[in-house]
């Protein structure tokens, strides 16, 4: 334990081979160490030594939560575009060799045994599994019946329930069965499907398997989740802007959801049309209002290289994201569009109507893309995580962010966007931080992002504080005449609710000083009242600051 460096580790294992045969894996070690910890009675620094020098993948947890994403079943969507991919296996948008889709095959879709098992892989290779952000991806969740999305979630969070990190846990095999007949998913490669997406799927599902739960039922799992082992501190859902009504958002806040990833793809009209995306720009700006209104925080999607699209109109594209007050989300992916064998663009590309751009043209969109990219908003994601094996032509270099960010270091330009500054695992003083407040304005509301940064402008914490223009009206009661808190992160490795560790960015009370300052601001603006946009599993926390539960928001009074 005083030297474990990861070449040390190596050498151990080297010198005390496992059986004689072959070298012992880092989760073995682990999952000795849990069973026999008590054996062996390492103080907190030695185990902290310990768990450095064998946990696998440490970038997983360095954003200071666990992610664990699932799929839902294949099933017909409402969308129509034609660079979206028609693998009749997967959930419309998804191929079924990317991480995962191979996960979610492997479960058969369940959701209880795709939680449970994810919670089990990441307790094997020594990361955290307490606060859990549970992405639910697959296309247009909200197109699903509404059944079937309560019963999905409620699964969701039976398995994070079930979890015990410190049991002597497997993978399970629920024994189910696939959500459709696989013998009508024949023919299914490329230009072989003779039949649409939607109709090859609607003829395959399985109409006799159970997937129904009341809302009832799935508050009776909310309530036990508040202080569950493995709780949800944050629910990710996807769908289209199209559909964002009232309703839909008060269930998805119902159903626990804090966060929206919402495919805009373009502002430009024209090329949603030439695209068939089935919606316009006046949608995405709708489901930016009532998304905000709500306290959600904004995820999007958007995609340069699109067919009637170009670099330079791109670059001008990506500016109204966040020069135009309808939108400046609070995260993006950027997914330059490729062809997928399977994809409708396929017969656009061998007309010579559409083709992929350089790398030189891409570069320079994705640099002049980071260059806009304000303080406020997080690039989670560059390039979607697809095999290079099915793409027919376009980008396959799966690490273009960095190629983006070594061609901005060359030229000494500085990135703004959040993941870039995030803190990571330094370690950090409370006094050697400055609060730092971005004041901006969208067409209904006043935004306060509040961060925490270094000297260098590092981040590590921040929180949205959302002060609405219309104090009066809201198609959610009891946020009425309230600001809303929309997010606080506080970044550095994750750490398990209960510990405190000297120097971790996620133990020096940004959080607490984050919230005082936002109701301090409240206040300012004539507010009595702060509402929070709180996970199921976080709850607890902000009960200690006042807030109470007020059927899905928590609200605190102020005096």
């Amino acid at each position: 334990l005083d030297n474990t460096e990861s070449n040390n580790v190596q050498k151990v294992f080297r010198k005390y081979p496992k059986d004689n045969k072959g070298l012992y894996k880092k989760s073995d070690i682990l999952m000795y160490y849990k069973t026999f910890k008590r054996d062996l009675s390492l103080d907190e620094i030695q185990e902290e030594k310990l768990f450095k020098a064998l946990k696998l993948k440490k970038t997983r947890t360095i954003s200071g939560v666990t992610p664990v994403t699932v799929l839902t079943k294949p099933f017909p969507c409402p969308g129509k575009c034609i660079f979206c991919p028609n693998d009749v296996r997967m959930p419309k948008s998804y191929l079924s060799d990317e991480p995962g889709a191979q996960r979610a095959f492997k479960n058969k879709f369940d959701p209880y045994q795709q939680t449970y098992n994810r919670l089990v892989a990441y307790n094997q290779i020594g990361h955290p599994t307490d606060k859990i952000e549970l992405i639910i991806l697959g296309g247009t969740f909200t197109a699903y019946p509404t059944q079937y999305q309560i019963w999905f979630i409620k699964r969701c969070f039976d398995a994070l329930n079930d979890f015990n990190k410190d049991a002597s846990i497997e993978t399970i095999n629920l024994h189910t069965e696939f959500p459709y007949d696989e013998n009508k998913l024949e023919d299914i490669s490329g230009e072989n499907i003779k039949e649409p997406y939607n109709k090859i799927v609607s003829l395959a599902l399985n109409s006799t398997k159970k997937e129904t739960a009341t809302f009832d039922e799935l508050f009776e799992a909310h309530k036990i989740n508040e202080t569950a082992e493995a709780r949800c501190i944050g629910l990710v859902l996807e769908t289209r802007p199209d559909e964002i009504t009232k309703e839909t958002v008060t269930n998805m806040r119902k159903y626990g959801a804090t966060k929206i990833q919402l495919g805009i793809q373009s502002l430009d009209d024209k090329i949603l049309s030439a695209n068939k995306r089935g919606h316009t720009i006046n949608d995405n700006a709708k489901a930016f209002a009532l998304l905000r209104q709500a306290g959600f925080k904004i995820h999007i999607h958007w995609m340069p290289n699109l067919y009637k699209s170009t670099p330079a109109k791109d670059i001008e594209d990506y500016k109204k994201v966040f020069n135009d007050s309808r939108f400046k989300p609070d995260e993006i992916k950027i997914y330059p569009c490729s062809l997928i064998e399977s994809a409708e663009l396929m017969k656009y590309y061998k007309k010579g109507l559409w083709k992929p751009y350089s790398n030189s043209e891409l570069l320079k969109v994705l640099t002049e893309v980071f260059k806009i990219t304000p303080q406020y908003c997080r690039i989670t994601r560059v390039i979607r995580d697809i095999s290079s094996d099915d793409i027919v032509v376009g980008n396959k270099k799966t690490n273009f962010r960095q190629i983006v960010e070594k061609s901005l270091k060359a030229q000494n330009i500085k990135v703004n966007e959040i993941r870039s500054r995030e803190i990571k695992d330094e370690k950090v003083k409370k006094e050697n931080l400055k609060l730092d407040i971005i004041k901006y304005n969208t067409t209904i509301s006043t935004e306060y992002f509040l961060q925490y940064v270094t000297q260098k402008n590092q981040i590590a914490g921040f929180l949205r504080l959302s002060i609405p223009k219309n104090l009066e009206t809201h198609f959610i009661e009891e946020l009425i005449g309230t600001a809303i808190i929309r997010e606080v992160h506080v970044y550095g490795p994750s750490i398990e609710i209960g510990k405190h560790k000297t120097g971790k960015p996620q133990h020096l009370g940004l959080g607490t000083a984050l919230i005082q300052k936002a109701i301090e601001i409240t206040n300012e603006n004539g507010i009595d009242k702060l509402a929070v946009i709180s996970s199921i599993g976080t709850r607890k926390y902000y009960e200690k600051f006042g807030f109470k539960l007020q059927n899905l928001y928590q609200v605190l009074q102020l005096n």
